[in-house]
């Protein structure tokens, strides 16, 4: 069965540019590692309103979606109180998570606010935290995790191999091949019926072209399929006769 993986990275912090995003490239390449995919990601503030029309929208689609950032129990955090919203359910501790964070701070008060660390939508499970034993939460194939790369990022991987691990697919199944074209005629627009005609005759690939500039001028037009090996070969092949009979200049891309 397909399964459409995407990402939610949420946080003011990332949008103004005070911190780096190290979410995206970590959690495409765990993915890839598996021989998945992501297909799509999408920055948010902090803003519940629209986390939680986020949420439905996604939870709605059916896609499988981790979501770092937002879950502490701060005033600037709103995932877990957006969530509840996405759900239509309101927040209660958890008493999973609370065991988790007796052990967390054995021998120390477990105070109100450290009971808010744990107080998530209701109905939902825990993810747990190797690093810290903080939990996250899940919810309809969404995954909550800290914003802390360190914490979240095992977590994804745990989310990962317990309950997709029946997608996972050999690395070496999949192959990618490209040309870089140069010339009058190596831009995208004047490719197009090419590009339109290989998708058509091979839709289990991925098709994808990318411009390259230096200044304003083109330096060349990298285009490439990825997917089975076999059929990656027919469709250059096909690319290259192309390319070669419209006088496009082409070298493998390296």
């Amino acid at each position: 069965m397909s399964r459409t993986f995407g990402a939610v990275i949420v946080g003011d912090e990332i949008l103004s540019g005070k911190r780096q995003d190290k979410h995206f490239a970590r959690i495409a390449e765990m993915l890839g590692a598996r021989g998945l995919s992501l297909s799509w990601v999408e920055y948010l503030g902090d803003d519940r309103q629209r986390l939680a029309a986020t949420f439905r929208r996604t939870m709605a689609a059916g896609d499988v979606v981790f979501s770092c950032g937002g879950i502490g129990n701060t005033p600037d955090d709103h995932t877990r109180q957006a969530v509840a919203a996405a759900l239509g359910v309101g927040l209660a501790l958890h008493p999973v998570g609370f065991e988790e964070i007796k052990v967390r701070f054995a021998n120390e008060e477990i105070t109100e606010q450290r009971k808010q660390l744990v107080t998530f939508p209701a109905g939902v499970q825990i993810v747990p935290n190797p690093f810290n034993r903080i939990p996250g939460f899940m919810a309809n194939d969404h995954y909550f995790v800290p914003g802390f790369p360190q914490m979240a990022h095992p977590m994804i991987e745990w989310a990962l191999d317990t309950f997709y691990a029946d997608l996972f697919k050999p690395v070496d199944s999949k192959v990618e091949k490209a040309f870089l074209l140069t010339g009058p005629n190596a831009y995208e627009s004047a490719l197009l019926d090419l590009m339109e005609r290989i998708v058509k005759d091979y839709p289990t690939l991925r098709l994808f072209s990318l411009p390259s500039l230096i200044g304003k001028e083109r330096k060349h037009l990298e285009l490439g399929v990825e997917g089975a090996p076999l059929l990656v070969d027919q469709a250059m092949q096909e690319i290259r006769q192309e390319i070669e009979a419209r006088k496009i200049d082409w070298v493998w891309r390296p």
